[in-house]
Formats: C-alpha cells, structure tokens, sequence
C-alpha cells in the first residue's frame, strides 16, 4: 500500500511565534462609525456555559428553531475615560499631535500608575480646536476598574480606543462630552451586535514540531532508525541556510490574536448578574459582580484575561438582531 502524502499541517502566517509584549491587547486599527461613541471596549473573561436561544439566522438549517449554543462571559465594569489623544499625518504615517488629560482623575489611580503631569488642559484644548485643520483622527485614552470584578490585581489597564463619528469635530465633541467620566458597554454595543475579540491566548511554553506546527509523525521504518517526532529535513543543501519557514520547537501560545464578528447575545445590568453566575461561581475565577456582556462561541485568552471589544471592521452581513435567550445554564461547574 502506498504511503500517504499530504502538505503539512498548520499556518505559518503568524510569525515568528513568540511570546506577546504585553497582555493587554493592542489594536491597531479601527473601523469608520458615524454614530458618536467608543468603537471598542475591554472586558475580563470569566468562562464558559451554554444557552438555549431561538437561531434567527437567515437561510439556516435550524432558523426559527431552539438550539443551544456554548457562550463565554465577559465582566465588563465601566472604563473611565481619562484623555483625548490627536493624531496628525506624517510621511511615516499618522503619530499623536497632543494628549489632553482630564481635570481630575481618581485619587487612588495616581497610586497605582504614573499620570502624565497635565498643565493648562483647557488651554491646550482651545489651541487644539485652533489647528483642527491638521488633526486626522481624534482617539481616547481609558483606564479599567479591575478593583471592583473578581480580578486578583489593583492597578488598571491603559488604553487607547477609536472614536465613532462623521468628522474630526464630531469625534472631538464626543470625547470632551465624556472626559473624565465613566463609560458602560452599553454605551459601546448593543444585543445582537458582531464584535471582534482582541486579546492575548493561553500560554502553553516550549513545544515540539508535532504539536506547535502539526508536524506528521514519522513512519515505523523512519521512526526506529532515529526519531519519530521530528521533522525529516530542515532544508536542501543549497541555500546553506535554514529557511524560517522550516518548521522548530519553540514558545507555543501567548500571541496575540484577532477573531472576527464574534455575536454578542447580550448585555447585562450587574443587578441581573445572578442569571448567569453559576453555583459556587466560575472556576478560576469566582462570581460576576458587574456588567456582564455574553459572547456566541469561544475567545482567545484564559479566565481574568483582558479582552477587547471591537466594532466590526469587516462586517460581511451577518444577521444582528438580538436573540431570543429562553435558558441560561448556571448548573455548578465546580469538580465533584
């Protein structure tokens, strides 16, 4: 019987596959809105359960019909909104003109991360409305409130969000309308809404070929003479060189990760957070305290993992009513 031959398994578009900078996700692009508002917004993921909803998905199978679906669950505690940041066109792209800081911050946020020393905000303000012929694109710079989720740390992650509008003065209206305040996921996404998920994935160390690439494992006859999880040539003679392209052990998880139009079932008050916490809370990471937002399917990123939120910049015409949700599992998932 001949052998089976077939290419090799897995992508090598993201590369060099090593570990994040930074846990908190970055994003680096952001999608055109009309509407005013904050196109992203961070959230903790907490874990997993399932629902039973009415599929309102056009020319689906099982359109009209219950299903259940597995759904993750996102704290979501509001941000506060602490700056405005301009951006100006350069010929290396756009780079930030000015930071405008709020008048007055939390007291308790100067404990845990160094505010930039803000003099004559207002004044900065004005001459910022003055040159708005030069200003491209207008963003905000918000802060978390970890202190108040089920999240083991103090100090908040910053960040820098998009801002939804028709022009540079409609973004720059909306955010000095919210400088300085406190923002809801409410306030950025609505039920039924696609989102995509930006956030660091599971760590997993230093992986073989076999499970890092889906490298085949070698054959009887290959494998007694030497090795049989390993790659069978790293390359020709000729170049005199390993290609990177050539599959090798190496760091495995902890990369940051784009999923796009992820559905958003729903948005929920911290009053309602009793509907999805289960007996006993989720595990690794306790009971919901706050906002909650619920998510169709799976994200990047383990339990108390920073996620963030982003409208959709390729939105492919998905349906985005909201569900009908008629159960909620809150069945314990604590072992036996």
């Amino acid at each position: 019987m001949a052998r089976h031959h077939q290419p090799r398994k897995g992508s090598v578009a993201f590369s060099p596959r090593k570990r994040a900078v930074r846990e908190s996700p970055r994003v680096h692009s952001w999608p055109e809105r009309e509407e005013p508002g904050l196109l992203g917004f961070p959230a903790y993921k907490v874990g997993m359960t399932h629902v039973t909803m009415t599929d309102t998905a056009k020319n689906s199978p099982t359109e009209g019909m219950e299903i259940s679906a597995p759904v993750t669950i996102l704290e979501a505690p509001p941000v506060v909104v602490m700056g405005i940041r301009a951006y100006r066109k350069t010929d290396r792209g756009i780079k930030a003109m000015t930071d405008i800081m709020a008048p007055e911050l939390d007291v308790e946020l100067s404990r845990t991360i160094t505010i930039p020393k803000e003099s004559n905000g207002e004044a900065r303000l004005a001459e910022l409305k003055e040159k708005l012929d030069q200003v491209v694109d207008i963003r905000v710079l918000i802060h978390t409130t970890p202190k108040s989720a089920s999240v083991p740390k103090k100090k908040p992650e910053l960040l820098e969000c998009g801002v939804g509008g028709t022009s540079v003065e409609s973004k720059l209206e909306y955010a000095e309308s919210v400088l300085g305040k406190e923002v809801k996921p409410e306030n950025a996404f609505s039920d039924g809404e696609h989102a995509d998920a930006v956030a660091v994935t599971k760590g997993k160390g230093f992986q073989g070929v076999i499970k890092r690439w889906g490298v085949r494992i070698q054959y009887g006859k290959a494998a007694r003479s030497s090795k049989g999880r390993h790659v069978g040539s790293i390359g020709p003679w000729s170049p005199e060189r390993t290609m990177w392209t050539v599959p090798m052990a190496g760091q495995m998880g902890y990369h940051q990760r784009t999923e796009y139009n992820k559905k958003i079932l729903r948005i929920g008050d911290a009053k309602d957070a009793g509907d999805i916490n289960p007996a006993g809370g989720f595990v690794k990471y306790g009971l919901v305290k706050n906002d909650f937002i619920m998510v169709k399917g799976s994200l990047p990123g383990p339990s108390k993992r920073l996620v963030m939120l982003r409208k959709a910049v390729r939105p492919h015409g998905k349906h985005d009513d909201a569900p009908e949700i008629s159960f909620i599992s809150t069945a314990s998932q604590q072992g036996a």
